[in-house]
């Protein structure tokens, strides 16, 4: 027996996705705030992808295991899914509030695991669960609020950390973290748990069928379980999925150059200095900088809804591929641009391409992977995520230091090369156009 999914309202979307919004805050203080908080504490360029590695390493570890779990998992009270997303929500709002004491770089780069080991424990579900919970015609709008969630998220992180540094009394310094950082890192605590807590009582997660519950029972529960369970999925998975992972193998180690440098080639371009020449004024390019990536997300957030009617004309790979190139644009042009002003410029197509990157790949995919593995391939999908920036922290330094002299804006140009790579794996998808009810807006309704 195979349960009718009903088409849920506008507002019911909405709020099942609310959570994700925390989540991304949090993210979005990782993208700006904690590298510069490494540079606060005497990091030195080519230690910098190195310290990063918590991200990517915890990300492979933790989300196709999650994922794997939560699709073996049903309690009648807590659900499927829910669990993973208080516990990863409740996890990293503690680290959040802890973070900006750091005293050292060690202490600093431990949290980051911690820290990131919840923010996956949070997320992997929640791809899950738009796949659990909507009909196929509402999967795209499904996907695509996750990624307004994602732009509004760390939007709100990138411009509490100006707007903090703007208050006169947090100015000052604990150690040698300033006060304005502990600020937006306890917003972002509040942030994480309150917004799941929403998404969780406001969205109950469909039951299984009789069928599917006497499987769930039937299954001999093992700590191997969840990995022989990934292996399976890999060996089984659709060629569309193996065409993805090229695309993403370029484009997440761009990314992560783009991230780790762009304070650093701000402060480089516009102030003319570096964060052991002039540390004040590298406060100021962070603070530029926080500006810089909350634009970009604006932009993220204004464009998702628009992709949703792109993908429905012109197909997810097609508009991916366009989205990708703007990004390229944006990140060849950003190390040559001297005025403050006009960075928001490059960086409105950056923007446009991470709302594409945060949903319309999953509409090239999820209609490939069967339903009772949406857990454990959306984990293999961040496994592909994960890998490039893997490889990004441990071979970036090197080429940092040896082929780029140490320069970030030469790095933010290597990035722009390698999504113009992206662009073109892009293009060599084999997938079809979806049809119109595939990522139709939903016309209304509820449960």
């Amino acid at each position: 027996m195979t349960i009718t999914k009903p088409q849920l309202s506008f507002s019911q979307i909405i709020n099942m996705n609310v959570g994700f919004f925390g989540i991304q805050y949090s993210f979005g203080l990782q993208q700006t705030a904690i590298n510069p908080i490494y540079d606060f504490l005497g990091a030195h360029p080519d230690q910098i992808p190195l310290l990063n590695l918590a991200g990517p390493m915890t990300g492979l570890l933790i989300q196709p295991i999650i994922g794997a779990l939560s699709d073996k998992t049903w309690h009648p009270r807590f659900g499927r899914r829910k669990p993973y997303f208080f516990i990863g929500a409740l996890f990293c709002s503690l680290c959040l509030f802890v973070y900006p004491f750091s005293s050292s770089l060690w202490m600093a780069g431990g949290l980051l695991w911690v820290l990131d080991a919840a923010n996956n424990t949070a997320m992997e579900p929640y791809r899950a669960f738009i796949a659990d919970k909507l009909p196929p015609p509402q999967l795209a709008t499904g996907f695509l609020t996750q990624s307004f969630f994602t732009g509004l998220g760390i939007t709100l992180a990138n411009v509490s950390l100006y707007l903090f540094q703007k208050i006169h009394f947090l100015k000052q310094t604990h150690g040698q973290i300033p006060y304005w950082v502990f600020g937006s890192f306890f917003l972002g605590s509040l942030c994480s748990i309150l917004s799941v807590a929403w998404s969780i009582s406001k969205t109950p997660e469909i039951p299984p069928t009789a069928e599917e519950l006497a499987a769930l029972k039937a299954n001999k529960r093992s700590v191997f379980e969840p990995f022989i369970e990934i292996v399976a999925a890999i060996k089984d998975m659709p060629l569309v999925m193996w065409q993805l992972a090229l695309v993403y193998l370029f484009q997440w180690y761009a990314l992560f150059c783009y991230w780790q440098n762009a304070s650093k080639s701000i402060a480089q371009s516009v102030w003319k200095t570096t964060p052991s020449k002039d540390p004040a004024l590298y406060e100021q390019a962070v603070g530029w900088t926080g500006l810089v990536n909350g634009w970009y997300n604006v932009a993220t957030f204004l464009s998702a809804f628009g992709l949703v009617w792109l993908a429905k004309k012109y197909s997810p790979k097609w508009v991916h591929a366009f989205c990708l190139m703007l990004a390229a644009i944006g990140l060849l042009t950003f190390p040559h641009i001297e005025n403050k002003y006009l960075l928001f410029a490059p960086m409105t197509g950056f923007g446009i391409a991470w709302a594409s990157m945060m949903g319309v790949p999953y509409l090239m995919v999820v209609g490939n992977i069967p339903k009772e593995r949406y857990g454990v391939y959306m984990g293999i999908i961040n496994m592909m995520i994960v890998i490039p920036m893997i490889l990004q922290t441990t071979t970036f330094g090197f080429i940092l230091n040896h082929f780029l002299n140490d320069d970030p804006g030469k790095a933010i140009s290597f990035a722009g090369v390698f999504l113009l790579i992206a662009c073109a794996a892009t293009m060599l998808i084999k997938t079809s156009k979806p049809s119109a009810e595939e990522v139709s807006l939903p016309m209304g309704g509820g449960h």
